[in-house]
């Protein structure tokens, strides 16, 4: 079986190395560079199969580089950077991260990240919208949404909804298990040039889940502190 590849990306050479000694240990392949142009570069070149990214980076900084990479890829990023606050890791996990480390951190604890990220992203997704003959049909179970003729079924009943409503339904459903921030909710269903702020988000899930009651299989879901989700399992 092919070792899993790790690039590690850190402008502070000594930590680069420590960290690549630690998971090499644990049987990983390892690649290291020192600024965000050549992480991108590396990412194209190794193909890893994660990637562990500190911010502070000379050029380039890690969210721009994180952002970049997530344009082509959703290969599995752990962000490590000495900044604790609250923000930074938010904007971190809403570029796309899949966790956050701060440092200076533990060795047992960085390998066990690692080893919790790799087996999240390699564990096969929860089973997607079963498929209709419709593109714009997606069915859950007791749930049908039809965005070509603006109708949605709930256990058999039409559930009336303004278009605003079912669209941002729709968006969160065909994207099952992903988390959206308020910011990028507004985006994809109101326009970039919506004038109006992220409350309205809140009001349309708030509005949506007393049309839709909770359902074993699959709920809207808050998530702390980011945003929403369309939960199925």
């Amino acid at each position: 079986m092919d070792k899993q590849k790790i690039l590690i990306v850190d402008d502070d050479e000594n930590i680069a190395e420590l960290i690549s000694m630690y998971l090499t240990k644990e049987c990983y392949d390892t690649r290291t560079c020192g600024d965000g142009e050549s992480a991108v570069a590396a990412f194209k070149e190794y193909a890893p199969n994660l990637i562990l990214l500190d911010l502070m980076l000379p050029g380039m900084d890690g969210y721009q580089v994180c952002r970049t990479i997530r344009n082509d890829s959703q290969v599995p990023i752990i962000m490590l950077s000495a900044k604790g606050e609250v923000f930074d890791k938010v904007l971190g996990l809403e570029l796309g991260a899949d966790d956050y480390i701060i440092k200076p951190f533990d060795s047992k604890e960085l390998v066990a990240r690692v080893k919790a990220v790799l087996r999240r992203t390699n564990t096969p997704a929860p089973a997607a919208p079963e498929p209709a003959k419709d593109a714009n049909v997606l069915n859950y179970p007791q749930l049908e949404i039809n965005l070509t003729n603006y109708e949605v079924r709930y256990m058999g009943a039409t559930i009336e909804m303004p278009p605003k409503e079912l669209e941002l339904l729709y968006f969160l459903a065909s994207h099952p298990n992903q988390v959206f921030t308020r910011e990028q909710l507004l985006d994809h269903i109101w326009g970039y040039e919506y004038a109006g702020d992220t409350r309205t988000v809140d009001v349309h899930v708030k509005r949506l889940r007393e049309k839709l009651p909770e359902n074993p299989k699959w709920s809207i879901s808050t998530v702390w502190g980011i945003g929403y989700k369309f939960e199925s399992n």
